[in-house]
């Protein structure tokens, strides 16, 4: 690992920095940016995540792929964390925290719509930044794709149902255009660009391929970089106005990272499951599906409720969890001394 990605938690808290200063005054150029979207999909956004995913692509083994169904254990884990247990431990703890400990600090009114965004974000988990945390992690690229493209297809069926239940209302209509558009732009496209890059590279040698993934890891971290000033500064005068009310938002979101994560990581030691596919499960579980939870949250709620201020601050809380998520995993590799997947 080089000096950059060593210390990529400071360049990311350098690019936060960056996206609030920028955002708050410079908004002229944010607001022409935020125009550039459609289905609650930012385009500019998803070039630089496109940036960012592309060259993981190019890494996916797809002769490896077809032994993923002899150790299905580790999707199992998956799936158990992001669908039957991740929405209704978010749900609970919204609710213990707005309706118990911080009660006397929040009118009912705005309670109710912090916890329904985030009961949003604990039903969209993620789809495009788990690659990256993957790969920090030297997860199994093959692994992680077939992780998050079943649970896109669940997410599909069991986003509304599960939503509708924990929210109380009697029908949630799923902006389907997000959905499938995100899913495209961050899995589709780059897979299949990944998929030809790859093919193309292999026929001058796999030394070849090699030194391109050398070459293309700047590209990935860039970035994340770029995204991540650019979703911080869309969003900078929300989150600069309302310090207060991102605090107490973020402390549920906070417990309720970390233990989804511990849980995950701690089952998937208990299953006897290798480090690069025991650490991808737990990221998945703990990062969200960020659009999709904000373009619902809006439609349900409006672009000013409670509700949609709760996705933004899940947008502030991931990339710094995450960062030290990774950095925690890596660590512990000792833990699982099983043989890799790949």
């Amino acid at each position: 690992m080089g000096a950059f990605e060593r210390y990529l938690s400071v360049w990311v808290g350098l690019a936060i920095v960056a996206g609030l200063v920028a955002g708050h005054y410079w908004p002229g150029l944010f607001e022409g940016i935020a125009r550039l979207a459609w289905a609650h999909v930012n385009l500019v956004v998803a070039v630089f995540i496109w940036a960012m995913i592309y060259p993981m692509m190019v890494q996916v083994d797809f002769t490896a792929i077809r032994n993923i169904g002899r150790k299905p254990q580790g999707l199992i884990l998956t799936l158990v964390i992001n669908w039957l247990v991740k929405p209704f431990t978010m749900a609970a703890l919204g609710w213990l925290f707005f309706r118990v400990f911080f009660a006397d600090l929040v009118d009912p009114a705005t309670a109710t719509e912090y916890i329904a965004g985030m009961i949003l974000l604990g039903v969209a988990p993620c789809t495009a930044m788990v690659f990256i945390w993957s790969h920090l992690t030297r997860g199994d690229a093959g692994y992680t794709l077939v992780q998050v493209s079943i649970n896109d297809l669940i997410m599909i069926f069991a986003f509304a149902p599960i939503a509708a239940f924990l929210l109380g209302l009697s029908d949630i209509t799923v902006p389907w255009q997000t959905l499938l558009l995100s899913v495209t732009l961050y899995v589709v496209l780059p897979l299949i660009a990944g998929v030809l890059t790859r093919r193309h590279l292999l026929k001058s040698g796999q030394q070849k391929l090699e030194r391109w993934l050398a070459h293309s890891k700047p590209t990935t971290i860039l970035g994340l970089l770029a995204t991540v000033a650019l979703l911080f500064g869309l969003q900078a005068d929300r989150i600069l106005d309302n310090p207060s009310a991102i605090g107490l938002i973020a402390v549920p979101l906070l417990i309720q990272s970390y233990g989804i994560f511990f849980v995950a990581y701690f089952a998937a030691r208990w299953l006897k499951l290798p480090h690069n596919v025991a650490a991808p499960a737990g990221l998945i579980g703990t990062s969200n599906f960020f659009e999709l939870a904000v373009a619902v949250a809006i439609s349900l709620f409006g672009l000013s409720s409670g509700a949609a201020l709760a996705t933004v601050v899940g947008v502030l809380v991931e990339v710094p969890v995450m960062l030290s998520l990774v950095s925690f995993a890596n660590r512990t590799r000792h833990w699982f001394p099983y043989p890799q997947t790949a």
